[in-house]
């Protein structure tokens, strides 16, 4: 039996007694095992009246209520030349693009604003078609507030070919990051697992059970508020410079949202995170030759860089 909230409510079959809920809801349902598992943690589940754990079993004549809510509709590109996102480098294969703060890398919900995507379609480049329909030729991301390259694939081998390598992780992803204070050592590697924040949904934290996460960092500069450091990310974890600065008590300055002093981003000038994806390289999905390309610091964070130098 089935309702117009999406509600299903069956006896269990002899067919999956004994299943662990979380299967035996994939199986009824036609959902993916991820899928089952992620309705019962959010409480979408009951078994005879109560809420299961996923790992539960399941026996037959128990009464069994999912709700399954309705599919999202995907989000739209909106085509939107965005002033600022430059395009350094462009073949059959791949585009690269200089992206500026403000602009995200595809759209999505809650987002209103600029994006790659959308400024790809205004300017008339074509980008690979694989992917969900908001994120065609998408291969990586960088946050809304920071600027930098990034590579978007136009061919679908191209695509295949360059999400292999961000998943082997053969591409050369560096940064620079200015952070509050002084890092002890002054080069070294970050290892901690990566996990969404339980208060707060758009931050995200270490914590057991995460993403496994890996940074290392260079101290280029040390000034007398502020460290200018050399970033190369061996995985690429939604937020993970950032996250990874914070907990070392070290946070990219301006990064109000992880823990930056607010006084000290109002005296250099800054509404964002000082974080710039300056150097991407990797080997090209068709020639098969390494290519690299950089960037340049984006005006207000040079600007912000001389006034932590001048403090000195």
């Amino acid at each position: 039996m089935s309702d117009a909230t999406g509600r299903r409510v069956l006896h269990v079959p002899s067919g999956v007694a004994g299943d662990r809920v979380d299967a035996a809801i994939a199986r009824l349902f036609g959902l993916s095992r991820t899928k089952a598992a992620e309705l019962v943690v959010a409480g979408e589940v009951t078994l005879n009246g109560s809420r299961p754990a996923k790992s539960d079993r399941v026996e037959e004549g128990s009464l069994l209520e999912v709700t399954i809510p309705a599919p999202k509709r995907p989000v739209q590109v909106r085509a939107e030349v965005v002033a600022g996102l430059r395009v350094v480098h462009e073949d059959d294969a791949i585009v690269i693009v200089d992206k500026p703060v403000g602009v995200a890398a595809h759209p999505s919900v809650g987002w209103a604003g600029p994006t790659v995507l959308g400024h790809l379609a205004g300017a008339g480049h074509r980008v690979a078609t694989t992917g969900a329909s908001e994120r065609q030729g998408i291969v990586q991301r960088l946050d809304v507030g920071t600027s930098g390259l990034m590579v978007v694939a136009k061919s679908e081998y191209a695509y295949s070919r360059l999400k292999d390598a961000f998943r082997s992780r053969a591409v050369d992803k560096t940064y620079h990051a200015l952070v509050q204070g002084h890092l002890d050592p002054l080069r070294g590697t970050i290892d901690a697992p990566i996990v969404r924040h339980v208060k707060h949904d758009y931050k995200f934290t270490v914590g057991q059970g995460g993403r496994h996460s890996v940074t290392h960092y260079d101290t280029f500069e040390a000034h007398r508020f502020a460290s200018l450091l050399e970033v190369k990310l061996e995985t690429g974890r939604t937020h993970q410079i950032r996250v990874h600065m914070s907990v070392l008590h070290h946070p990219c300055v301006g990064d109000l949202t992880y823990g930056a002093d607010p006084v000290l981003a109002i005296r250099v000038g800054l509404s964002r995170q000082w974080l710039h994806a300056v150097r991407l390289g990797f080997t090209h999905p068709e020639t098969d030759a390494w290519v690299e390309f950089e960037s340049t610091y984006p005006s207000e964070l040079a600007d912000a860089l001389e006034v932590i130098r001048d403090a000195d």
